[in-house]
């Protein structure tokens, strides 16, 4: 009895370390243990492929969240590894419900948000504007503009129909000097709307024009 008693405690500790040993080379080696499987969120891009070229789509959803099923012991999914693709082939101007395609490894998708995308297709147009001239700033009472001069005189506008539309103007803004003043810049030209607001979101070429004003005082003008 004295001997079961004597280092109970290390006792105690070596059957606690046999038995988590034999627990690890146990189930470490079962088969059906080590492919046991842990569920894994992801969140990917998402990209519209094949669409044809001079047109562009728009949609609202542009991530989506997927849980995969991955085998335990296995590396985990990297969100790089897994591509969510809307494919448009032959794809016209309209609007379509496009189903998520997901180009991923060997993995089981337990579920997926969007599973579909409802997008717009457009046509890429373009239209040339006579650029115009717009002041800005307080122009001083004894000056006047002698002369301007924009080179080129018009800009090609390159955008989807319906933002094309929205353009009603192409104009160079001018700072007025506060005194005569020879002025010789680049500047850029800035579509506008018929409320006079920039419509942003376009192409505008050439992007910089030349523009030279000569400003003189108002007695002389004309001279």
């Amino acid at each position: 009895m004295d001997a079961v008693r004597n280092n109970f405690g290390l006792k105690l500790l070596a059957v606690a370390l046999a038995l988590v040993g034999w627990a690890y080379f146990r189930f470490a080696n079962n088969p059906f243990v080590a492919a046991a499987q842990f569920n894994q969120q992801l969140a990917v891009a998402i990209t519209a492929v094949n669409l044809s070229p001079g047109y562009v789509a728009h949609f609202a959803d542009h991530d989506a969240v997927l849980m995969v099923a991955a085998k335990r012991g296995q590396p985990a999914i990297k969100p790089e590894e897994v591509k969510a693709v809307l494919d448009l082939s032959g794809k016209g101007p309209g609007i379509y419900n496009v189903p998520v395609q997901l180009v991923a490894p060997d993995v089981v998708v337990q579920s997926l948000s969007p599973a579909s995308v409802t997008l717009t297709v457009e046509r890429i147009q373009q239209r040339a504007f006579s650029l115009g001239i717009r002041y800005v700033g307080t122009q001083n009472s004894g000056t006047v503009v002698s002369q301007v001069r924009v080179d080129p005189s018009s800009a090609m506008v390159r955008a989807p129909t319906s933002l094309l539309a929205q353009v009603a103007s192409v104009v160079v803004n001018l700072s007025l000097p506060s005194e005569a003043e020879t002025l010789d810049e680049m500047v850029r030209p800035v579509p506008l709307s018929a409320g006079g607001q920039e419509v942003a979101g376009l192409s505008v070429t050439p992007n910089l024009v030349r523009v030279q004003m000569r400003v003189v005082a108002g007695s002389t003008a004309g001279k």
